[in-house]
This record gives structure tokens, sequence and C-alpha cells, in this order.
């Protein structure tokens, strides 16, 4: 599918994703075409799932979210209809901001957040006893040495 897109479309995919918030204006500016056809681009780029949102990002830390913790859960089956009913509990759970299906011996790590100690302990309550858990392990964060939460670019300009 990357195939659709010219140098143009990869310099604007770049811009938005360090700075969402530029006008148009400026946009056009950084990546070297005028404003009607960088907007037509950034349209055509959305429409076509490459640009999935716009969001800020937020400090958890700062907002009271003290506490980070992955946890890796073993379910009792991986058939579809047990895996499904996983991911539709985990949806539902606001403490679980991402959940990622591995292969080996765990079949979920989920990335947690909560404001203290004892709320994730709740959650782990609720978690073990979901349908399909076999057990849960988890690891409570120390330090984040690296939240790069975007595509890395900087690869494709060594392609």
């Amino acid at each position: 599918m990357t195939d659709r897109l010219d140098a143009i479309d990869w310099k604007i995919l770049k811009e938005l994703q360090g700075d969402g918030r530029m006008t148009n204006v400026e946009l056009a500016r950084r990546v070297g075409i005028s404003a009607p056809p960088c907007l037509r681009r950034v349209r055509a780029l959305e429409e076509a799932g490459f640009i999935k949102g716009y969001r800020a990002l937020l400090d958890e830390k700062a907002l009271g979210y003290e506490v980070t913790v992955f946890a890796m859960v073993h379910l009792t089956s991986q058939a579809e209809p047990e895996l499904q009913a996983f991911e539709d509990f985990v949806r539902r759970q606001p403490l679980v901001r991402e959940c990622w299906m591995l292969s080996g011996e765990i079949d979920f790590v989920l990335k947690c957040v909560a404001p203290d100690l004892k709320t994730f302990q709740d959650f782990v309550r609720e978690l073990t006893g979901a349908p399909h858990v076999r057990n849960v392990k988890t690891s409570l964060t120390l330090r984040n040495s690296k939240d790069a939460a975007m595509v890395p670019m900087e690869l494709r300009d060594r392609l």
C-alpha cells in the first residue's frame, strides 16, 4: 500500500507526526507545496487510513496516574471464541491502555495505568477472575527510558 505514496506524501506524514497541530499553510510550506494541494493530500491520506487520527499526548503522572504496570496474561485456551471473549473484556477496562496478543508462552500483554497501587490491585483481582484467564503475572514499571509513540520515519530516510 505504501507504494502509492510519493515523496511529498511521506514528508506530510513525517511533519504531521511531529506536530499534528500545525496549520495547513505551515505544513504546505514545510513540504514545499501550496496549501490547497497539501490539504487535498492530507484528506486523501486520512481517507486511505495512513492517518488514523489526531490527539494530544498527555502526561499520565502529571494527571495523577502514578502507577504503570505491564500484565502478562496466559489464557486457558487459544481458541478464537476464548480470545475474543478476553479481548472484549479488556476493551471494557479503563485502566488497560494497550493490549497486545503475543506468540509464545504469554497470550496477551497489557499496559495499564492507575492512580495508585490499590486501584491496580483491585483490577488484577478482576482480571484473574475474567473468563478463560489461567494466570496473570505483573511487572511494576520503575521508569520509562523511551516513549516514542510514532512510526520510525527516520528509517525510511536510510532506505
